[in-house]
């Protein structure tokens, strides 16, 4: 069992301009990290997955939390997911406002309530009754968001062509030292988005899944295509089939691709510990941390390996 623990986190599918391309493998790398620290000191993959999705909620250069992409109103409305192996346990919430943290709201969805997904007002009231903070909506644009929300109000935009251009949903898959399996995927949705619109992250099966007996997904790319195929579940059946994690992920991507015409990827993990980070898309940032070492990769065919300790 010296596979374990491991953690595998994507920071997006899509095409990540060179001046975000250095911030988003930092971000994804910095996640894989935090995660791995919470399981080397005896932690769950529950504690590890979560612990690295916020961190990239955290960080502006991803499509979650602070950084988030904008609906047609300008505003912010998330949606996160988490989800744990051993009793197929899950919470999420959608079409979330003024938090800092959607996947910690998630994650006390799935301890707190006898329900599966909390929804808009909802969702807040609930985190008010939980002592979670409320942020200023302002807290969570960046300008660089605001930006392309204005460029794509234009008549001729197309924002998911556009939103592939960018940077995406997050995501994270871990196995502890128990054999226990989780995974956790935070977003903020779609590039001028309807307001109210929900996409596939905090849907159970499509965002995500984790069953111990199988593996975990987490999902990232254009939310209706990934609905259309239930991506994360997709993944496993073929997994469940005898397919490796890498072969598993290729054929749920590829199917999406020529089934839907769509484009995405996945950080996929099974419960041995053997894990992918597969993508259609040209490029996602994902980082992997197993072994006391740390792997990363953007573009297809990438992939380097460090020291976990080694800080850069």
């Amino acid at each position: 069992m010296d596979m374990l623990p491991v953690v595998v986190v994507h920071g997006g599918a899509g095409h990540i301009p060179k001046e975000r391309a250095e911030r988003s493998t930092s971000g994804v790398c910095s996640a894989a990290r935090a995660g791995y620290a919470i399981l080397r000191g005896g932690g769950s993959s529950m504690d590890a997955v979560v612990e690295a999705v916020a961190l990239m909620e955290d960080n502006p250069a991803f499509n979650a939390g602070c950084g988030s992409v904008l609906n047609i109103k300008g505003e912010v409305e998330m949606d996160a997911i988490v989800m744990e192996g051993k009793t197929l346990a899950s919470g999420a919430v959608s079409a979330v406002r003024n938090i800092a943290n959607p996947v910690r709201l998630a994650r006390l969805v799935m301890d707190k309530t006898s329900h599966a997904c909390l929804t808009a007002e909802g969702a807040n009231l609930f985190a008010r009754q939980m002592g979670i903070p409320e942020v200023p909506m302002e807290s969570l644009i960046t300008d660089y968001s605001r930006m392309r929300w204005k460029k794509n109000l234009e008549p001729n935009a197309n924002p998911v062509e556009c939103q592939m251009g960018k940077t995406g949903t997050v995501g994270a898959v871990a196995v502890d030292a128990e054999g226990n399996i989780a995974c956790a995927t935070s977003t903020g949705g779609m590039l001028n988005k309807m307001e109210g619109r929900v996409g596939d992250t905090p849907c159970i099966g499509s965002g995500g899944y984790a069953d111990n007996e199988v593996g975990a997904v987490s999902t990232t790319g254009h939310g209706e295509a990934i609905m259309k195929v239930t991506l994360a579940r997709l993944i496993l059946f073929h997994m469940e089939q005898g397919k490796s994690a890498e072969e598993a992920s290729d054929l749920g991507l590829a199917y999406m691709k020529s089934r839907v015409n769509s484009l995405g990827g996945v950080v996929t993990v099974d419960p041995r510990g053997c894990w992918a980070a597969r993508f259609s898309s040209r490029q996602m940032s994902w980082a992997a941390a197993q072994r006391d070492t740390l792997h990363h990769g953007l573009r297809s065919g990438e992939h380097f390996t460090q020291s976990i300790d080694d800080p850069h």
